[in-house]
């Protein structure tokens, strides 16, 4: 008998859906305050996660919503490092 492994879902902040975790982009906060990117979903640290779509990214953005998840104000080269790696996926 396969035993079925449960996959953690997470909240997209751009289009509001919950996803596996395995398809979102996680954004994390370490405990000095400093903001990155986290592709790999290991890093210590308050996450909150993205869809891999530019549009997503641009409402998140837009709404302010990682500023809200994380509390704190954003560093606008963070934005440009997400934007740039969105795009360079879908090209």
């Amino acid at each position: 008998m396969l035993i079925k492994k449960k996959m953690p879902m997470r909240l997209c902040l751009g289009c509001q859906e919950m996803k596996p975790k395995r398809e979102l982009i996680r954004v994390v906060k370490n405990q000095e305050g400093v903001i990155a990117i986290d592709f790999k979903g290991k890093k210590p640290g308050r996450g909150a996660y993205i869809c891999n779509q530019l549009a997503c990214f641009q409402k998140a953005r837009k709404a302010k919503r990682l500023e809200r998840a994380f509390e704190s104000a954003i560093d606008p080269m963070v934005y440009e490092i997400l934007e740039e790696e969105l795009s360079k996926q879908h090209d």
